[in-house]
């Protein structure tokens, strides 16, 4: 990585933001001092979006990494995250393939198929990119590690970045976790035992006409999460309203969004059954992480069940690990799983890192 570029020097003229200075914004020994940046950065050869927000940069750097993937919490995440910013550095990043990062370095419409063939996107590159924003991390904020939170899909690509590089992190705090293909099809079993239960006659023909995963065509995962989302709804409290901020709403970074999460979804769950949805393994291949471990679970989540998340923690070697299971939420964001993951950060983390 070019550590001068690093300073958010290639920002898009078309987005309108002033670089920062290349000065670390927080440097060792600072006193109290309010950051709020956004732009790009290049990581792993490429211009990433970073937004860092905080009260005081000398508090706990937290890197959130999106679920999707290709849903980045940047356009949200004042509205989700502000108030933590009290007490942590909070910082979203637009991962390769999504948002501003996929419009920056990405055509903003559907890629023609030898187009999609040759634009890598895989776990391995995505935790490499991670790493790296870590590091920049470091250097930025004057700081030895980082907090690293990971939801849904993140929540999966975070584990594989704390398996390469535990030194990097102070803990882990996964959100509605991603094990892997074990995931789905209890997923899978849990709708239809739903469907039968309420008596919903095409949600258990669409069901049934799937089968149970692995699937080939990559419009089955849609099809079932569209089912879960009903079900959960019935049996969790609302979450926010899902209003852009009004600096990522305008068309461009629209069409960056719609275009980023389609490209990425493919990318996840193939064309014929061989994205990297099918080739996560955390049961088998990621039971031992060399530091603190936190799960926030919901209760009511559909798409990465408890039982799923259960059976890998109660593999898991760790340092120190718990699980959390919340009430009243399922696998999206609302106030109880927000709650929660907060509470875990403050009563959990806050502690080990001082």
């Amino acid at each position: 990585m070019r550590t001068l570029l690093a300073a958010l020097l290639l920002l898009s003229p078309l987005l309108g933001f002033a670089a920062e200075p290349l000065a670390p914004a927080c440097a060792p020994g600072a006193g109290e001092r309010a950051v709020r940046e956004q732009g790009f950065v290049e990581i792993n050869g490429i211009p990433q979006w970073l937004t860092i927000t905080g009260q005081d940069c000398r508090h706990p750097v937290l890197l959130f990494v999106h679920g999707g993937p290709g849903n980045p919490n940047t356009p949200f995440a004042d509205a989700l995250f502000g108030a933590w910013a009290k007490d942590f550095t909070l910082v979203q990043w637009d991962q390769r393939g999504a948002g501003r990062t996929y419009g920056k370095n990405l055509p903003v419409r559907e890629l023609e198929p030898d187009e999609f063939a040759r634009t890598p996107l895989t776990l391995a590159l995505l935790a490499a990119d991670g790493i790296q924003v870590a590091e920049y991390l470091q250097r930025r904020l004057g700081q030895r590690q980082v907090i690293l939170t990971g939801s849904s899909w993140g929540s999966a690509l975070a584990v594989e970045m704390v398996h390469l590089r535990p030194e990097l992190f102070h803990a882990y705090v996964g959100v509605a976790q991603l094990v892997g293909p074990a995931d789905l099809a209890a997923s899978h079993a849990l709708a239809l035992q739903r469907a039968r239960e309420l008596g919903d006659p095409q949600a258990l023909a669409t069901l049934q006409a799937l089968g149970a995963p692995p699937w080939t065509e990559p419009r089955s995962f849609g099809k079932l999460r569209r089912i879960l989302r009903g079900y959960e709804a019935s049996r969790t409290d609302p979450g926010p309203a899902w209003k852009p901020a009004a600096d990522y709403a305008g068309p461009q970074d629209a069409a960056a969004l719609e275009a980023g999460e389609e490209f990425s979804f493919l990318k996840f769950v193939g064309f014929k059954g061989d994205g990297m949805l099918w080739r996560l393994n955390l049961l088998d291949e990621r039971t031992r992480l060399k530091l603190p471990v936190f799960l926030v679970q919901g209760a009511e989540d559909l798409l990465t069940p408890p039982t799923v998340t259960r059976a890998w923690f109660d593999r898991l070697d760790a340092p120190r690990k718990q699980l959390v299971t919340v009430p009243r939420a399922g696998h999206d964001p609302n106030g109880p799983l927000l709650d929660a993951q907060l509470r875990v950060l403050k009563d959990g983390v806050l502690p080990l890192v001082r």
